[in-house]
């Protein structure tokens, strides 16, 4: 066995004193692996780190298979997530309990079982003031919204894989997995809007308070047979997941406005409760055959099946009970979506060369029905999924490869359903059910290298997506107002373009490790305000260079520095948007004696000053750690420092069509921890090996 026990606790500067407290325990016997882990801690960790996970976590269950070998085409499912909304454990403050345990063993090399039970809990707690500005040609909206979030929640997540190698010619997998959340939030917004001149357009104070229960059922089978004759092959694999989530909003808020120069206000306090469920069924059978020593034909036929129900009922105040219902919010919604997919396509290798070409055959039939209004809304569909690969291996170790396929991207019960989301009054948003799905050509170019002898190596990635009935959001806006209704629609010409490269290699005189990585991104959509559609353009690009340099316990350094410039422009303004940034990074770790370490993390943020700002807000971040370790590493005692300068700042920015967005987040800036560690191991066994 083996495992390791660190406690650690500080002062913090005006918040809540800092603790950070881990047990992790492992035990190996013959094939039988079990271990355990319970963490808690207010300082920011969510989970185990990826040399901890190694140790005492379960290994991810995805559902990739690769069809050959080299990887170069595949039929896959993604695999299926439980949605649930992720919380950045770097804004605001979070108390977080992580416990989980892990059992695997494997029997007569025929079958395995592992078995991985989690559970976690959050407190978080976080202040953000968001600032929206929204171009309408000469004119702006300026919103300005300070936003306090409370949550407190728990889940419970259990996966079960088992793996059987039934002969030499079958063999079969099986996840399964059952996870369930609770969530009780609250959310206070105070929110006011003005025009470029500073006139005010609205106001907004609302109070929204979130009770929900969500379950998630999923399940994975993948069979595989092996025929007698080399490359014939049979596959079916099969993918259920069914999501369950009820849930209580009670909103309150006070929103003003004016209406040709008459002020009023709109007072709303209700009580909506949701029932969502969905169901996705999808099966998959792939058959190969060898057609001569260097071509094969995989043929495939996929059947999928897409179930939801969204019931949605407001209720308004009434004797001090929600009991009256508003009609015009309430909306009980299904849907069912039955995709078929044959495809084929042709395979060929040799030596140095591999390429395949190939498509699949969308048949799509939508039944869409509003059982609130009796309304149904049937539709049927059909693409064409292409695909070819083509990878070439030059050399050892050094490889081309191109490849080009086609995809569906199906709208969500959310889009669909026509209902309206009054959860902000200035904000609304109403769904489609004339929506299509959009289809994506995606090109991807990859060229990679190493050479070990010289210690260098390189990799160069082109990919291109061009988009045709895009799901995008026509935003109607009254600008003497600032309201918005937002309603999605289809769209034809976005595209967007990625190159992202990195050079590396190793200096002679100095042994100092180098990397030079440059990427740059262009992406085109559309923009579609009050029903008219124009597009927005917007250039990136980003220089990383960074130096390494190590010995054994001696010293560890390195060097990062990463210059950031994106360019904008959109046909709401002549003004053309950049923004610059840089962050330089400095991380070391000095040893005295082998038992003494000195550990420094240094980074300096550097942001362009926007018009209007008097600072660019500039942060220097350093946080430090010494420690020192007994018997031979057993035991290590530390203090670290966080944030030295008291600096931390929680800033976002992004442009994105006609919006400018900066979101500031509350931080965890200074504090101090005293802490010890023991990682403990069986003595006994150590002996006998």
């Amino acid at each position: 066995y083996f495992g390791k026990i660190s406690l650690s606790g500080g002062k913090g500067e005006g918040i809540t004193d800092r603790f950070n407290n881990n047990l992790l325990f492992g035990s190996f016997k013959g094939r039988r692996k079990l271990s355990a882990f319970v963490l808690n801690g207010n300082t920011g960790q969510d989970g185990l780190n990826w040399q901890e996970s190694q140790k005492y976590g379960s290994a991810e269950e995805s559902n990739f298979e690769m069809t050959d070998e080299d990887g170069i085409f595949s039929f896959s499912f993604a695999r299926s997530g439980d949605d649930e909304v992720y919380i950045n454990p770097e804004n605001g403050f979070m108390r977080n309990v992580n416990a989980g345990m892990q059992y695997s063993n494997k029997w007569k090399e025929i079958h395995s079982l592992n078995l991985s039970p989690k559970y976690n809990e959050q407190d978080y707690y976080n202040t953000r003031n968001n600032k929206t500005i929204t171009q309408l040609g000469d004119s702006s909206l300026i919103e300005n919204a300070d936003v306090n979030t409370v949550v407190k929640r728990y889940n419970y997540k259990n996966s079960l894989v088992y793996e059987a190698k039934i002969d030499t010619s079958n063999s079969l997998k099986l996840t399964l997995r059952y996870n369930y959340f609770h969530t009780d939030s609250r959310e206070t917004t105070d929110a006011a809007t003005t025009g470029s001149s500073g006139a005010l357009k609205n106001t907004s104070e609302r109070d929204s308070k979130v009770a929900s229960d969500k379950y998630n059922v999923s399940g994975n089978l993948i069979l595989k047979h092996r025929f007698h004759k080399a490359r014939r092959t049979l596959s079916l694999t099969t993918d259920w997941n069914s999501n369950k989530t009820d849930a209580t909003n009670n909103l309150i808020s006070t929103n003003t406005s004016s209406f040709n120069g008459t002020p009023f206000s709109v007072n709303v306090n209700q009580q909506t409760i949701t029932d969502n469920r969905s169901e996705k069924l999808s099966s998959k059978l792939i058959y190969t055959e060898p057609l001569t020593s260097k071509w094969s034909l995989e043929m495939g036929y996929e059947l999928s099946l897409n179930n939801g129900i969204n019931n949605q009922s407001v209720y308004t105040l009434s004797n001090g009970s929600y009991t009256d219902l508003v009609d015009s919010l309430t909306n009980d919604f299904k849907q069912q979506i039955i995709v078929h997919t044959p495809s084929a396509r042709f395979n060929y290798a040799r030596k140095k060369i591999k390429f395949n070409l190939g498509s699949g055959f969308g048949i799509t039939n939508y039944d869409l029905l509003d059982r609130t209004t009796l309304k149904d809304y049937i539709r049927n569909y059909t693409n064409i999924f292409p695909s070819a690969t083509f990878v070439y291996n030059y050399k050892s170790n050094h490889a081309l490869r191109i490849k080009y396929n086609g995809y569906n991207t199906q709208p969500t019960i959310n889009q669909l359903q026509p209902l309206r989301n009054n959860n902000n009054i200035f904000n609304q948003y109403l769904g489609n059910p004339d929506l299509k799905p959009s289809f994506s050509s995606n090109v991807n170019i990859t060229h990679n290298g190493y050479d070990f002898l010289k210690n260098l190596w390189n990799y160069q990635s082109l990919n291109v997506i061009f988009s045709q009935n895009s799901i995008t959001n026509n935003r109607i806006i009254d600008p003497a107002t600032g309201a918005t209704i937002s309603k999605p629609i289809n769209t034809n010409g976005n595209v967007s373009i990625t190159l992202w490269s990195g050079y590396g290699f190793k200096t002679k005189k100095f042994a100092v490790d180098m990397e030079i990585s440059p990427t740059v991104n262009f992406s085109r959509f559309a923009d579609v305000i009050n029903n008219l559609v124009s597009f927005s353009n917007t250039t990136s690009g980003g220089l990383n260079i960074g130096m390494r340099k190590s010995k054994q316990d001696k010293y560890e350094f390195s060097l990062n520095n990463q210059a950031n410039l994106s360019y904008n422009t959109n046909a709401q303004t002549s003004a053309k948007n950049t923004f610059r940034s840089n962050t330089l990074t400095f991380n070391s770790t000095i040893y005295y004696k082998k038992i003494w370490s000195f550990v420094t993390d240094y980074s300096f943020n550097a942001r362009q000053r926007l018009a209007g700002q008097t600072s660019n807000y500039n942060v220097h971040i350093i946080n430090c750690r010494l420690q020192k370790t007994f018997r031979k590493n057993e035991y290590t005692a530390f203090v670290k420092v966080n944030d030295l300068l008291n600096q931390n700042l929680g800033l976002d920015r992004d442009y994105y069509g006609n919006i400018f967005t900066e979101e500031r987040n509350l931080r965890l800036k200074r504090y101090v921890m005293l802490g010890f560690a023991w990682d403990f191991k069986n003595k006994n066994n150590v002996a006998k090996k």
